[in-house]
C-alpha cells in the first residue's frame, strides 16, 4: 500500500512539474526607465501583457536595463549569456561589440522616417545574420527612437557653429562626424547628459527630441538645431536556446506580435518627435512632454548638403573600416543593398 501511494505520488508530482514546466519564463532586459514614452507608453505595456496578446503561456519578467545595474553597452553580450532572453538593443550602444549594427544607421544616412525604413530594410537581414552567428541570438524587429537632433547649452545658429564645442554623441559614427566639424565628440551614458551640460562638461548634446524633453535636457540649454542626423536605431532580439523552446507556431506569433509593436512604435515616434520639437520650443499644441522655451535654430541648405554628404565623406568610410575587421564581407553587403540606392 505505502509503495503506491508513494508511486501515486510520483506521479502527481511529475504531471504537476510538467504542466508547470509548459509555462515558458521570458526574461526581457528593457530601455533605461527614464529613456521615455516609447519605453512607458509602448514597449512596457506591451511586454507586460505579451501572455495575454499571444496566448502562448508564458510568464515575462520585463527589467529596465539601468534599473538592473547592467551598463546599456552590455545588451549584446547579456542577450549571448542567455542572462535575459530577450534584450531591447540599444543600437549605438552595443556598436563596438557589433559594428554591423551602425550600417542601418549611419550619420547622413536616415535623414527622415520614410529614408530609415527602406535603409534598414534592406540592411536588417545581413545584421540579423551576423547577430545569430556571433551572438546566439535572432534579430525580431528594428526601430528609431527618432531623428537625432542637437541641443547647445550656448547659442548655435548651423553646425559651423560648433567648432571647437565638446559634444556628446550616441556613436562612433556621430563622434567622426563632429570631429570633421572641429568639434570633440564625448561618449556618455543618457542619464549623464543633463547634469554634465548643466556644469559645462559639454556643450552640446545629440539625441531625439522626446527624449529630451523626458531628460530634462532643455533646462540646461539654450537652444535646439533640428538637422537630422541618423534616427537612433533600436530593435529585439531573443536569445536562440530561448527561441528553440517555443515550437514553430508559437514562435510565428511571438515573431508577429513584435513585428506589431515596432511597427506601433515606428508611427509613435514621428508623432513623438513633432509633437516633443513644439514642446521643446514652446509650441502648442504640447500634449505628451513639458513645455520649455528653447530656440530652434533654422536649419540652412549648407546644414542640409553637409549632412548629406557625411555618408560617402565620413561615415561610410570609417565605419566600413570598423566592421570589415570584424566581418570581410560586411562593406560589401551594405553596399549591395543600402549602397546599390544611394549609388554608392
Amino acid at each position: 500500500m505505502f509503495k503506491r501511494i508513494v508511486m501515486s505520488l510520483t506521479s502527481a508530482l511529475i504531471l504537476a512539474g510538467a504542466a508547470e514546466a509548459q509555462t515558458i519564463t521570458l526574461r526581457v532586459l528593457s530601455q533605461p526607465s527614464g529613456s521615455g514614452l516609447i519605453a512607458q507608453q509602448k514597449e512596457k505595456p506591451f511586454f507586460e501583457s505579451l501572455a495575454e496578446k499571444t496566448g502562448l503561456d508564458i510568464k515575462v519578467e520585463y527589467l529596465p536595463v539601468d534599473v538592473a545595474g547592467i551598463p546599456d553597452t552590455d545588451g549584446l553580450r547579456i542577450l549571448k549569456s542567455g542572462l535575459f532572453d530577450i534584450v531591447s538593443i540599444r543600437g549605438p550602444q552595443v556598436s563596438r561589440d557589433e559594428p554591423s549594427i551602425l550600417g542601418l544607421d549611419l550619420v547622413g544616412l536616415n535623414t527622415s522616417f520614410e529614408a530609415g525604413r527602406k535603409h534598414m530594410d534592406a540592411f536588417k537581414g545581413y545584421v540579423g545574420g551576423r547577430l545569430e552567428s556571433q551572438f546566439n541570438a535572432k534579430l525580431l524587429g528594428v526601430w528609431p527612437a527618432g531623428p537625432q537632433v542637437i541641443f547647445c547649452k550656448p547659442q548655435v545658429k548651423g553646425l559651423a557653429d560648433l567648432n571647437g564645442l565638446k559634444v556628446r554623441v550616441g556613436d562612433q559614427s556621430a563622434a567622426n562626424f563632429v570631429a570633421k566639424l572641429g568639434a570633440t565628440g564625448i561618449s556618455m551614458p543618457f542619464g549623464e547628459v543633463q547634469q554634465s551640460l548643466s556644469r559645462g562638461v559639454v556643450d552640446c548634446a545629440i539625441t531625439g527630441p522626446a527624449s529630451a524633453n523626458s531628460g530634462g535636457w532643455p533646462e540646461a540649454t539654450t537652444t535646439v538645431l533640428p538637422v537630422a542626423l541618423q534616427l537612433a536605431v533600436n530593435g529585439y532580439a531573443i536569445n536562440l536556446k530561448s527561441w528553440e523552446k517555443f515550437s514553430p507556431e508559437q514562435q510565428e506569433k511571438l515573431a508577429a506580435a513584435i513585428s506589431e509593436l515596432t511597427g506601433d512604435i515606428w508611427s509613435f515616434s514621428e508623432e513623438l518627435y513633432e509633437d516633443a520639437m513644439r514642446c521643446n520650443t514652446g509650441q502648442t499644441p504640447c500634449e505628451r512632454g513639458k513645455p520649455y522655451a528653447l530656440t530652434e535654430a533654422a536649419v540652412s541648405e549648407a546644414d542640409l548638403k553637409t549632412v548629406a554628404a557625411a555618408v560617402g565623406e565620413v561615415s561610410l568610410p570609417v565605419w566600413a573600416q570598423q566592421c570589415n575587421a570584424v566581418a570581410a564581407d560586411c562593406e560589401e553587403s551594405w553596399k549591395k543593398t543600402v549602397g546599390a540606392e544611394l549609388g554608392l
